[in-house]
């Protein structure tokens, strides 16, 4: 499991001389990219996306407590995160993680999440049935913020129909038609806050293309 946001305030300021700033952005801001530089995620949600040259916005995935994003990363030259939540980010420079061993091999893990995330909507953009891609998403993001609730996981993301077709690659009224099929056949609850509970016996920990741990985000 991730740190908690105190954890990786407190490890993170053990790295540097003096107090590092946090910086807070909220619900719906986008975050500045830093030349050079990466943000490593305290608390909150970060959607990462691009835009294309008919100005349409594609999806490149989310990152939350302890992810790090960044330009630096990406070849693509319109790049775009966005604060799903309110979020408190921590920046590094290259040069600080280049010179710091320790800190370079706390920051590494969270790349990987990153990178097998990207690997993992790569594979789900792939599938041919848009009801697999959907099953296969919900699935990905049970284990990457799921919270467990007895019997069912809140996904801990709120997303709306459209983030979800942008995802999948569909429309929002197909998404919307297939999530109320999934919630009238008892697969998926909605609580108060708008947020998904999957049931965990239709979830379960693994799938046609993923394997996770039980108690882990690693694959097993």
């Amino acid at each position: 499991m991730a740190p908690t946001s105190r954890a990786i305030i407190e490890t993170n300021q053990h790295h540097v001389d003096s107090e590092r700033h946090l910086h807070f952005y909220q619900k719906g801001e986008t975050i500045p990219l830093v030349s050079q530089g990466i943000w490593q995620i305290c608390q909150g949600l970060v959607r990462l996306s691009t835009v294309y040259p008919v100005g349409e916005e594609g999806l490149l995935g989310w990152a939350g407590p302890s992810m790090c994003f960044g330009s630096c990363f990406s070849y693509l030259q319109t790049y775009r995160a966005t604060a799903l939540s309110d979020v408190c980010l921590m920046c590094y420079t290259m040069i600080e993680i280049e010179a710091s061993p320790k800190l370079t091999q706390e920051l590494l893990p969270q790349l990987g999440r990153r990178f097998r995330q990207t690997e993992a909507l790569l594979a789900i953009a792939g599938q041919r049935r848009v009801e697999d891609r959907l099953h296969q998403l919900l699935f990905l993001l049970k284990q990457e913020f799921g919270q467990c609730l007895g019997d069912g996981t809140r996904l801990n993301i709120r997303l709306t129909h459209q983030d979800i077709a942008a995802a999948i690659g569909t429309t929002r009224v197909t998404v919307t038609r297939l999530l109320g099929k999934l919630k009238q056949q008892g697969w998926l609850s909605i609580d108060k806050y708008r947020h998904l509970i999957l049931r965990n016996e239709n979830f379960a920990n693994s799938s046609d293309l993923f394997g996770f741990d039980r108690n882990t985000n690693h694959k097993t």
